[in-house]
């Protein structure tokens, strides 16, 4: 095996064009053979093996700096990287990162997990080069799909004028997640039918002087290029065509499915752990279905992840019309939807909570200021769901929950999530986000509020004294659990209370509060600093009454135990119970 020979880049250097073919294919079997344990960015990385050994043939890293945009295509990179361990023993498998990170390895520049930023990033480190008057060569690798996004665009635009080095490919297979979006498309598929001549050329346009590659795929093919634009003195763009997928015949037929997947059988390319259960995730795509159809002035809006809501193909095509994809260029989407709602539509705006820090401006200027009634579902904010460190979901509450004229609402239920979401998008009065559960649904058998307007109007789950407890969102189940442990250990019946709005207090429950309670106890699904606990704490500020704060580190999280976090942040509920006591 030649993979046994590669422990730095410079072994493969040393070998013959056979012999890194041969390479090329070892790779393509091993990660086929050890994906379906781990999961990961499947077609992603199958597509992106032969450019990647041909980087590493043509320049030498560390000293020449390549850039992966998103960085979930590196798999190929870490193999001759001297980290193939990880991939070639299974007790290994989980020792890194499935993106780019400093702290494994001098050869990644970058933690990279949100798309569109390799070419500004790429662009810094050409000026500092520059400015240092050295002599290395700067790459950036970025997908067609992440094109959509603005910093892709700006850095375009400001590259054209840079009159250096800088080689920035375009690994175009395509897609993004799913199809691509945006008229920026139609100028790639035109540039790969016709090998690059098109006459309309979007990065001529920029002032950029542009390869064409029909295979990147092509080992030799991609070599040749990357050899005459090594040690080039102005900014060139490679336009590399490439197949999402190759060599694994599900990937290849289903690119989106297999754009990530869970773990899986590589026989069948059926999920291993198949069960079938109801998500917030389905329930969401469920109620969007039937509400497209019976009102026509509802449309769902994504920024480039339709897995958000569980939209698949045959989802999008049943909707039709009232879907819209903006691509990767989440500010756009909170925009349009302000815009939307300013004439009258209904938009359904759903962005993962890692992706909306993207837009915190547009949410800010063009929806809250404005007032305009957007729905906003944000996804995969809490501690339960994607556990890598760039796409952690537990900044949301300090990020937007105080931005004026925000409702931020936090269902604790599958009930509450779909009244929640119904008076929101018939609500003409205020700009709503609603904090999406994660994971299972869970039912209440109790009757829950329909109408909203009320703002801050929270709600007592048991009356109690001395202890009240604050359950924000998804937390209530351990605030339930920590409410009848009291009641157990202590003989006090404490107050259980569900704010529902993230985004203020409700008055008369907290003078309710200040009569008949010694300690207060929040729990959230989020950091703590700048988060719900604290604006309890500080309206509490006055009285006697101790705030004892339950909730996250200000800290990035990377693949983390839920169960051993919550530990080392003191939030079990033995743990809690122990602060009750010391406390009284």
């Amino acid at each position: 095996m030649y993979i046994e020979k590669i422990n730095t880049p410079a072994d493969l250097k040393k070998m013959t064009a056979e012999e890194k073919q041969a390479l090329v294919d070892e790779i393509r079997t091993l990660l086929i053979h050890r994906m379906p344990t781990t999961g990961g960015h499947v077609g992603p990385n199958l597509g992106m093996i032969e450019p990647t050994v041909a980087l590493h043939d043509v320049f030498t890293m560390p000293y020449d700096k390549i850039v992966f945009d998103v960085s979930h295509q590196t798999y190929t990179h870490k193999i001759l990287t001297e980290r193939k361990i990880a991939f070639t023993d299974p007790d290994h498998y989980f020792d890194l990162s499935g993106f780019t990170s400093p702290d494994e390895s001098e050869y990644d520049l970058f933690t990279i997990g949100h798309t569109s930023t390799s070419l500004s990033l790429a662009l810094g480190l050409a000026k500092a080069r520059d400015m240092r008057g050295s002599d290395e060569n700067v790459v950036a690798i970025i997908g067609d799909g992440s094109l959509s996004g603005g910093q892709a665009l700006e850095s375009l635009s400001i590259a054209g004028e840079l009159g250096t080095n800088l080689i920035m490919i375009v690994n175009d297979n395509g897609m993004s997640i799913a199809e691509n979006h945006g008229g920026l498309y139609e100028n790639l598929k035109k540039l790969r039918e016709t090998k690059g001549a098109y006459p309309c050329n979007i990065f001529k346009a920029m002032n950029l002087d542009y390869i064409f590659v029909e295979n990147g795929n092509n080992l030799k093919e991609i070599t040749e290029v990357l050899k005459r634009v090594k040690n080039i003195s102005k900014p060139v763009v490679i336009h590399m065509v490439t197949q999402k997928g190759m060599g694994y015949d599900y990937a290849e037929k289903e690119k989106e499915v297999w754009h990530y997947h869970q773990p899986y059988d590589e026989k069948t390319g059926k999920n291993i752990n198949n069960t079938q259960i109801e998500t917030y995730t389905t329930l969401t795509r469920d109620y969007i279905l039937e509400k497209t159809k019976k009102d026509k002035e509802v449309t769902v809006i994504l920024a480039g992840t339709p897995s958000v809501v569980g939209f698949w193909d045959k989802e999008r095509k049943e909707v039709g019309k009232q879907y819209m994809d903006v691509g990767i260029a989440e500010e756009a989407a909170v925009s349009i939807a302000s815009g939307m709602a300013k004439n009258d539509g209904k938009p359904l705006l759903a962005i993962y909570s890692s992706f909306l820090q993207r837009a915190f401006d547009q949410l800010s200027q063009d929806v809250c200021i404005n007032k305009t009634p957007i729905t906003m579902l944000v996804n995969n904010a809490s501690l339960y769901g994607t556990r890598d460190k760039t796409h952690l979901g537990i900044f949301d509450i300090p990020l937007i929950s105080h931005i004026p004229e925000l409702v931020y609402l936090a269902p604790t239920n599958a009930n509450e999530y779909m009244a929640m979401l119904e008076w929101s998008l018939e609500n003409k009065k205020f700009s709503v986000a609603i904090r999406m559960p994660v994971g299972k649904t869970k039912y209440t058998k109790k009757e829950v509020r329909k109408n909203y307007d009320e703002i801050n109007k929270s709600e007592i789950i048991q009356d109690g004294n001395t202890v009240a407890i604050y359950a924000l969102g998804q937390m209530m189940t351990k605030g339930e659990e920590l409410a009848e442990e009291i009641q157990k250990t202590l003989g006090i019946k404490a107050t259980l209370i569900n704010p529902i709005y993230i985004t203020g207090i409700d008055e008369k429950i907290a003078q309710k509060v200040k009569e008949k309670h010694k300690i207060i106890i929040t729990l959230e699904d989020g950091i703590k600093d700048g988060g719900y606990g604290e604006r309890i704490a500080a309206y509490f500020s006055s009285t006697d009454i101790k705030v004892k704060i339950y909730g996250l580190a200000k800290e990035f999280l990377d693949r983390y135990d839920i169960e051993e976090i919550l530990k080392q942040n003191g939030m079990t509920v033995p743990q809690i119970i122990q602060d009750i006591k010391e406390i009284l």
